[in-house]
C-alpha cells in the first residue's frame, strides 16, 4: 500500500509530520508537500512556469519531497509519475478546521480533490484548534483518527468522484464522543476591509477581521465539532445544482 501525504502549510509543518507518522502504520508513505505555506490558496494548478522539486529531511529524520508548486501540484506531480503509483492521498493535518464554505478556499481539501480527479482516493484532515492557542499543538488525536479512517477507506473504498473531509475536535482521543457522517454547515465569516497607506501615500488593503465561526446545527460539520464528535463529510466533485436545472430550462432566453 502506497500512501501520499501532503498539506498546504509547508513541508516542515508539524501536522504533516504527525500525519505521515500515523500513515506509516498502514503502508509505505511518501511525503510530498509545498516548500512554503499555501493556506487558503484554493485549487491551484501551475501551468505557466516550470516547478522544482528537491528532497528534504523531516524533523524525525525521514525523507520528504518539497516543491515550489501549490498543494494540488504536490499531488499532481507524483500521480503523473514522479513516484510509484499511489493508492490514497491524505492531506493535512491542517491546524484549523475546514468546514462549510472553507472547502473552496482550503489547499488542504483541494489537494484531496486533485487526487479524486486523477481517480485516486482522497482524504483531507483538519484539527479544530482553539482560537488564539499559544504553543505547540497536539496533533495526536487527529493523527490517530486519520489512521482509522484511511484504513477503512483502503479496506472498503470510496465511490468515484467522492473525497472525505475530516475535522477533529481539539480534545484527547478518549474524550471524543464518536465519529459522525455530516453535511456542510453554515460558516459565519467576519471579514473586514482594512485600508492603509504606504510610505508614499498610496493605498493598500488587507482582508482582516475576527476568526470565522459557524452555526452549530445537528447533522453539520460545525455542529459535530461543537458537540465533541469527529466530522466526516463526503464531498463530491460534481457541483451541478440538479434541483434547479428543470426551473432554469423554463427560462425564456431573449
Amino acid at each position: 500500500m502506497h500512501i501520499l501525504v501532503t498539506n498546504d502549510d509547508g513541508i516542515q509543518a508539524p501536522g504533516l509530520l504527525a500525519l505521515a507518522q500515523s500513515m506509516r502504520q498502514l503502508g509505505e508513505v511518501t511525503v510530498f508537500a509545498p516548500d512554503r505555506n499555501w493556506s487558503a490558496s484554493g485549487h491551484v494548478k501551475t501551468l505557466d512556469r516550470p516547478m522544482r522539486v528537491h528532497e528534504v529531511q523531516l524533523a524525525d529524520g525521514t525523507p520528504g519531497f518539497a516543491s515550489d508548486g501549490a498543494p494540488s501540484d504536490c499531488v499532481a506531480l507524483p500521480l503523473l509519475g514522479l513516484t510509484k503509483p499511489v493508492d490514497v492521498v491524505v492531506s493535512g493535518i491542517n491546524p484549523n478546521a475546514n468546514i462549510s464554505h472553507d472547502v473552496t478556499y482550503s489547499g488542504t481539501v483541494t489537494a484531496a480533490m486533485e487526487a479524486v480527479i486523477s481517480g485516486v482516493f482522497g482524504v483531507a484532515v483538519s484539527l479544530n484548534s482553539p482560537e488564539g492557542f499559544k504553543g505547540a499543538l497536539d496533533y495526536s488525536t487527529a493523527a490517530s483518527v486519520a489512521m482509522r479512517i484511511v484504513r477503512k477507506v483502503l479496506q472498503d473504498g470510496l465511490p468515484k468522484g467522492i473525497l472525505l473531509n475530516i475535522n477533529v475536535p481539539y480534545i484527547q482521543e478518549s474524550e471524543l464522543k464518536g465519529l459522525l457522517i455530516t453535511r456542510q454547515g453554515l460558516r459565519v465569516y467576519r471579514d473586514v476591509l482594512d485600508e492603509r497607506l504606504d510610505p508614499r501615500g498610496r493605498p493598500y488593503y488587507w482582508i482582516g477581521g475576527e476568526v470565522p465561526t459557524g452555526v452549530p446545527e445537528d447533522g453539520t460539520d460545525f455542529g459535530a465539532l461543537t458537540a465533541g464528535y469527529v466530522s466526516i463529510t463526503p464531498l463530491q466533485l460534481d457541483l451541478t445544482a440538479y434541483q434547479v436545472m428543470d426551473d432554469l430550462k423554463t427560462w425564456k432566453w431573449e
